[in-house]
């Protein structure tokens, strides 16, 4: 009986491998191993948290039940036994508070400690993820209405011809003159200008033009990858949000982080294409990657001269005047495209909303799934843990620890931009605007996209199930940009 188990196994096995291939195989749970690992780490620290901290006794049901900005009861010290360093500190009318933590001294003379809950809990987050998707459904039906009448109007197809010649150095394996290279332009165009609700329906456009060339379904495609890690670092030419937010927090000068961030994010996504070029063996000393490359270097560094010349206000309206313009432009040609070509203009567009509404449903559970476990790592603790304790190296090691304060921003990026923006705000509160983890934090923000939101939604809008080495790859750009970043901040701002 046991040979036989045995031999059943070995059959299966070997069936696997000779379908995704031995190290496809080897790498066919990376993505659910994550996921799994961000579950029970998250767990074991905040049982380990309730077990010994007396500030963490209700962790179990914030982290289940809680929203973010719930007050939370951590402590209660009688006069007698309170100790200065344990409490915030208190005013002549018995209040306080330090950080996250605020105080109160009631009548009888206890004191009540209480906190912030800073992300919300499991019920929430789930709540969050549909209303997220549902929020999509708008943007990915317009958009993706529109690209179908590109599409039968041969307007894809006329932007891929125009891109040809550098994607098909580094996306060799699509044939020339493909759709997704219109596709991916478009994305890439969006994301250069912040316009991050338009970039999705195109990007995702992008992965299922990709799809229908990758001979396995379930598997991650060489093009796919290389798509998602451009992607994912985020190239941004201006930072509006980021700007908009220092100003708000009335910064010195709003726009003093402006060149820190463009020249981390590019050289983000320059990190990118090497290391996947790298991976899939793709020759970059190509005269005409080369080209590309310095003609993109040309127009950022233009940008900066003239960015330079306009105030505040002035980077603003330039800003949201290219940005709006750009999308009016795209709506208004794929219009008139779709006129000259005599095609059935509002029957093309309804047919390619019905798929964004598709679509923005079929990707609920990928971000369900990965939003509850980056939920989990949040209100467990984990973040504070490995903050404290890179902290805490760094000072062993006698080096200067200004850049960790500024640190959470980059490792929550990743996760969660919503969440990442809202360590920014924060470390621009607790520490001021002009502040240098005040500074690093906004570099961070511009650095990189939110990497593990790119790979639910993305693969998980053409089910693609084995991610190979994409995130891997993404977390080492996103690296890049981090070190990048820093060394910038210390380089700008001392």
């Amino acid at each position: 009986m046991n040979n036989l188990l045995l031999s059943v196994f070995s059959k299966t096995v070997s069936q696997k491998k000779s379908i995704f291939g031995t190290q496809t195989f080897h790498n066919y749970m990376a993505l659910s191993k994550i996921w799994s690992a961000f579950i029970i780490i998250a767990i074991a620290v905040a049982g380990f948290r309730a077990a010994f901290f007396t500030d963490s006794k209700t962790i179990f049901s914030t982290m289940v039940t809680g929203k973010s900005g719930d007050t939370i009861k951590i402590n209660s010290i009688q006069p007698a036994t309170a100790v200065a360093s344990q409490i915030p500190v208190l005013d002549s009318n018995g209040k306080g508070s330090a950080g996250n933590a605020f105080a109160q001294q009631y009548k009888d003379g206890s004191i009540l400690v209480y906190k912030k809950q800073e992300a919300d809990g499991l019920i929430q987050t789930c709540i969050n993820a549909v209303n997220l998707c549902l929020g999509l459904i708008g943007f990915m039906a317009f958009f993706m209405g529109l690209m179908k009448i590109a599409e039968n109007a041969g307007g894809v197809r006329f932007l891929s011809r125009i891109i040809g010649p550098f994607f098909s150095r580094i996306f060799p394996e699509i044939p020339k003159g493909h759709p997704s290279m219109g596709h991916m332009t478009l994305n890439f165009s969006a994301n250069l200008l912040g316009l991050d609700n338009a970039a999705t329906p195109f990007g995702i456009k992008a992965m299922e033009s990709l799809q229908e060339l990758n001979p396995n379904k379930a598997v991650a495609s060489n093009p796919q990858i290389m798509f998602l890690c451009l992607h994912a670092s985020g190239l941004t030419l201006i930072p509006v949000s980021i700007i908009a937010l220092r100003s708000a927090a009335k910064a010195a000068n709003p726009m003093d982080i402006f060149i820190p961030c463009m020249i981390a994010t590019f050289v983000a996504t320059i990190a990118a294409l090497f290391i996947v070029s790298f991976k899939q063996k793709i020759n970059l000393l190509q005269p005409v990657i080369f080209g590309w490359i310095a003609g993109i270097s040309a127009i950022i560094a233009s940008l900066v001269v003239y960015i330079k010349t306009l105030d505040s206000e002035g980077v603003k309206l330039f800003s949201g005047n290219l940005s709006g313009g750009l999308i009016l432009l795209i709506i208004v040609a794929i219009v008139l495209g779709g006129v000259y070509k005599k095609i059935d203009i509002f029957d093309a567009f309804v047919e390619g909303a019905k798929g964004g509404f598709e679509t923005a449903v079929k990707i609920i559970p990928y971000l369900v799934g990965m939003l509850v476990a980056i939920s989990l790592l949040r209100t467990s603790g984990s973040f504070d843990i490995l903050i404290n304790g890179m902290k805490s190296f760094f000072a062993m090691m006698g080096a200067d620890t200004r850049f960790v304060d500024g640190l959470p921003t980059a490792l929550i990026k990743p996760f969660s931009g919503g969440g990442a923006r809202g360590m920014m705000v924060d470390t621009m509160e607790v520490y001021g605007p002009d502040s240098f983890a005040g500074r690093l934090s906004c570099i961070l923000q511009g650095s990189s996209d939110t990497t593990f939101y790119v790979i639910a939604v993305y693969f998980g809008a053409v089910s693609v199930k084995n991610t190979r080495y994409a995130v891997g790859a993404m977390l080492l750009a996103d690296a890049v940009g981090i070190i990048t970043s820093v060394l910038l901040c210390y380089l700008f701002f001392g």
